[in-house]
């Protein structure tokens, strides 16, 4: 299944897409009054009306044209920091190195960050330049992992269980603060500095483990294009190692690292400047588009 959060007569709630993503199905008209107001919701009660869902049939016709709607991200305030994998790609950990004051060579265990982003951009929602705080605004397509049963410790085999979906996420950073402060989170933090979307597709849809195309663009010209079984710690080993000794909730957001072909990666730097627009796609889910401003 495709599911969105979307706003609608100045309302965001949470809907089915259908039709090859031409029509939204609001929950509301297919559960009632009773159905979850957010994705986070919806997420929590999965296991009691995921099964529903997933059996009824949708007429054609039946919803809202997704042209008419504002598509938010699927989970426009993430419960906690959003889970973010670092120098995650071979071909990218060697184009980080030319960025002085971060750390070099293949990591040998999963390098973890987070991004404290209040409220996350949806697809066609634009993305602060931050003129005066960063010079160096950088892009990142990635591929996002929804967590959707809590747990901790969980071991290798039992991970796809604990996994409701996957989204695109663009981890927009700002380079020059992720170099200064000796650290990435501020650098990873600054308001709107992160999007997602256009939508999450439940785990069933897409086999396990994901092995997707992966790309990005901005206006148009393909920067990165990798394939997502390529991460150097897969999906399994992340999700398992992180739960160890901590629990994950459902709604948590994992972004599981970025390829080679960002800004920093080319000669002379290409820094994002105000009127790009960037596309971030992945095989089965869709296409991110955002413009920066």
């Amino acid at each position: 299944m495709q599911l969105a959060t979307f706003s609608y007569l100045g309302l965001e709630q949470v809907g089915l897409v259908t039709q090859g993503y031409t029509r939204i199905v609001p929950l509301s008209q297919l559960l009632g009054v009773d159905a979850p107001a957010t994705m986070i919701e919806l997420i929590e009660q999965w296991r009691e009306l995921g099964p529903g869902l997933q059996a009824v049939t949708i007429l054609p016709g039946t919803g809202l044209p997704v042209t008419d709607v504002g598509l938010v991200a699927p989970i426009p305030h993430p419960r906690r920091n959003i889970i973010c994998l670092g120098k995650n790609y071979r071909d990218h950990v060697e184009e980080a190195a030319v960025l002085g004051g971060l750390t070099s060579g293949i990591p040998t265990a999963p390098v973890y960050f987070s991004k404290m982003i209040d409220r996350v951009r949806g697809s066609t929602e634009s993305v602060p330049i931050h003129t005066g705080v960063t010079s160096m605004l950088d892009y990142e397509a990635e591929l996002a992992v929804i967590i959707g049963r809590a747990g901790h410790d969980i071991d290798h085999g039992s991970v796809p269980e604990h996994i409701f979906g996957y989204s695109i996420l663009n981890d927009i950073s700002e380079r020059d603060l992720q170099k200064s402060h000796d650290q990435w989170f501020k650098g990873k933090s600054l308001d709107f500095a992160c999007a997602m979307g256009p939508v999450i597709v439940t785990a069933d849809e897409i086999a396990y483990p994901p092995a997707l195309d992966i790309r990005c663009s901005v206006n148009g010209e393909l920067r990165q294009k990798a394939v997502t079984s390529d991460l150097i710690f897969d999906i399994t080993e992340i999700v398992s190692d992180f739960s160890r000794g901590l629990t994950l909730m459902p709604g948590d957001i994992i972004s599981t690292g970025t390829p080679a072909g960002v800004g920093m990666g080319f000669r002379p730097f290409r820094w994002l400047k105000a009127g790009d627009v960037v596309e971030c796609r992945i095989e089965g889910i869709g296409a991110l588009r955002n413009t920066i401003e």
